[in-house]
């Protein structure tokens, strides 16, 4: 079944709904907002399939509610942390 996009709405909460309706994302953004920053731990307290994960993650951080960072400069490993707008 195909979901209905909301994004041409002049609503907030229709717009918040577009950008993170699926229910992975809501738990992955639950999750980042409780402390969550690494992939292995999104993957371990979600209990979700590395594809999915990716998936999810990738589409909140392309759209601003998830920003992903490198750990350091020598490493390839990144964190997740939820900038203004995932707190909005």
């Amino acid at each position: 079944m195909e979901r209905k996009s909301f994004e041409d709405m002049d609503c907030p909460v229709a717009l918040a709904l577009d950008q993170v309706g699926e229910w992975w994302s809501l738990l992955t953004l639950r999750d980042a907002l409780e402390g969550s920053r690494r992939f292995e731990q999104f993957r371990e307290s979600l209990d979700i399939s590395t594809t999915m994960l990716k998936r999810r993650l990738y589409d909140l951080v392309e759209a601003g509610i998830l920003s992903r960072h490198s750990i350091s400069e020598t490493s390839s490993r990144k964190e997740y942390w939820v900038p203004e707008k995932g707190r909005g």
